[in-house]
């Protein structure tokens, strides 16, 4: 199974270097930034997590947040801060970071929290493609609508409508070769078994 991808962004290095040995240590793979610059030219990678330290000189880990979210909406950032600065990381859970630790942080916690961030980006990731399938019913092919109406229920609507709700599209019916193969053959073997026309 593939090993998920952390990046680790922090000024100082026995931090990134510490961090980096702990997460090796548990099979992640593990990618350093050691400056929120740095780190900018790195996000057009797909990170399952981002580690970035909260005060550096230049960009900030408030500014790697912002940037690293507004290129993927579900990416998953955790940020790492003094005991000095947990104001200002409660700031960053505001603005959409997944969890904060503070250092020095604690092994067995920072595992913990790592592991539980990463499960919950899976989940959502899974919920998510959940939901961009689309329920048909097996036996009238209905859709089952990606709206509720005005009770909050969820309807099953025809395909054509489903269609020109979603597209604007307007369908023509007609029929396709194999379809027409296929009724020509039950056509001619009801003629030729005299079923056709036959009295109710």
């Amino acid at each position: 199974m593939e090993s998920s991808s952390i990046l680790i962004v922090d000024d100082e290095e026995l931090i990134r270097e510490t961090l980096r040995l702990d997460l090796l240590d548990q099979g992640y793979a593990v990618d350093l930034a050691a400056s929120g610059d740095e780190a900018l030219g790195l996000l057009d990678k797909a990170y399952d997590l981002i580690i970035t330290d909260l005060m550096m000189e230049g960009t900030d880990g408030l500014e790697v947040l912002r940037l690293a979210k507004d290129k993927r909406p579900d990416q998953a950032v955790f940020i790492l801060t003094g005991h000095r600065e947990l104001e200002a990381a409660v700031g960053a859970l505001r603005l959409g970071a997944d969890d904060y630790l503070t250092k020095p942080y604690d092994y067995d916690e920072m595992i913990l929290r790592v592991s539980r961030c990463l499960a919950d980006r899976k989940l959502r990731q899974t919920v998510r493609m959940y939901e961009s399938l689309l329920s048909i019913c097996s036996e009238c092919k209905k859709i089952r609508d990606t709206e509720q109406d005005e009770n909050g229920q969820t309807q099953w609507i025809s395909i054509e409508q489903f269609l020109n709700k979603t597209t604007g599209s307007e369908l023509s019916h007609g029929i396709c070769p194999e379809c027409y193969r296929k009724k020509m053959t039950e056509l001619k073997d009801m003629i030729r078994r005299g079923t056709l026309f036959s009295s109710p």
